[in-house]
C-alpha cells in the first residue's frame, strides 16, 4: 500500500478591519483583509463570500400595505400631499431590524396635520425601526389616516405580481431583505511576497557578471571603466548615466535596456 504525502499548510490567517464608517443611519461601510492565502484561494474565498453576504442573510421588510380608505394603488386621498403609489414607496424604504420567526403586523395611525414619519408606525417589541426620520407621508390637513402593515423576515427579495394581491384593499410592496446591499472584493499581492520576490531577483542579478551576457566586447569594456560589473550595478544605473559614458552610444544604450528587460 502506497501512501500520499499530503501537505497540510501551518499558514494563521488574519482577519482584519482596515476601515469601518457610518455614510448614514442606514448605510454603513466596512473593508476587510484576509490574509495570508495560498495561491487560488483568494478568488474562491471572495466569490463565495460575496454570495453568502447578499443571499444567505436575513433581513426585515414591510411587504403588505391595507387600507379602507385606499380605492387603487395610483388613487389620490384627499388630505395628503403625495399620492398612494409615493407612499408605498415610501414604506419599502422603511429600514428594519428584528428577531421575527412569522409573520407579524403594525399600523400607522394618524389624524393631526404634519409629516408622517417611521416614528409613527406602531411596532411589535420584536421589531425596531433603524431610523425614526425617514418619511412616509405629508398630511395637510386632519385626516383618520389608518394604514395596517405586514412585516416579514426572509431572504433575497420579494417581487409583487398580479397573484399577490390579496384583495381590493390590500396592496403588497417589493420588498429587499438583504441586509447588505453590495458586496466586492480585490486580491493584492502581499507585501512581504513582493519584498522576498524582488531580494531573490537582486541577488540573482548580482551573481551574473555583464560579461556573462550578450553584449558586445566594446559596450563591455565601456562599462567596466565605468565600475559596471554585474547586471545589478547596470539595473542600478540610470539610462541618463548610460548616455554620459564615454564611447557609448544610444544604439548600445538600447542594446543594454533590451538586455535588462530579459532578465
Amino acid at each position: 500500500m502506497v501512501r500520499e504525502k499530503v501537505k497540510v499548510s501551518t499558514r494563521t490567517l488574519q482577519w482584519k478591519c482596515v476601515e469601518s464608517r457610518a455614510d448614514s443611519k442606514r448605510l454603513y461601510y466596512g473593508c476587510f483583509i484576509l490574509s495570508l492565502l495560498m495561491k487560488g484561494q483568494a478568488d474562491k474565498i471572495g466569490i463565495v463570500m460575496r454570495r453568502v453576504l447578499l443571499g444567505e442573510i436575513e433581513g426585515t421588510c414591510i411587504t403588505h400595505a391595507k387600507s379602507k380608505k385606499i380605492p387603487h394603488e395610483y388613487s389620490t386621498i384627499v388630505g395628503i400631499q403625495e399620492s398612494v403609489h409615493e407612499i408605498l414607496m415610501n414604506l419599502k424604504d422603511i429600514v428594519l431590524r428584528s428577531n421575527l420567526y412569522r409573520t407579524c403586523d403594525a399600523l400607522i395611525c394618524v389624524k393631526d396635520p404634519g409629516y408622517v414619519t417611521a416614528q409613527d408606525i406602531l411596532l411589535p417589541p420584536s421589531v425596531e425601526i433603524v431610523d425614526n426620520t425617514q418619511h412616509i407621508a405629508s398630511l395637510t390637513e386632519p385626516i383618520d389616516l389608518s394604514i395596517g402593515l405586514q412585516i416579514e423576515r426572509s431572504r433575497g427579495y420579494n417581487l409583487k405580481t398580479p397573484n399577490t394581491f390579496q384583495d381590493g384593499n390590500c396592496y403588497p410592496i417589493d420588498a429587499v431583505f438583504m441586509p447588505v446591499r453590495n458586496a466586492n472584493h480585490s486580491i493584492t499581492f502581499h507585501d512581504r511576497l513582493a519584498k522576498l520576490t524582488k531580494k531573490k531577483k537582486e541577488i540573482a542579478l548580482k551573481s551574473i557578471f555583464i560579461d556573462q551576457s550578450e553584449m558586445s566586447p566594446r559596450i563591455y569594456n565601456c562599462l567596466k571603466k565605468s565600475n559596471i560589473h554585474t547586471l545589478f550595478d547596470l539595473l542600478n544605473t540610470r539610462q541618463e548615466d548610460l548616455m554620459k559614458i564615454e564611447h557609448c552610444r544610444i544604439e548600445d544604450v538600447k542594446q543594454i535596456m533590451s538586455i535588462l528587460e530579459q532578465k
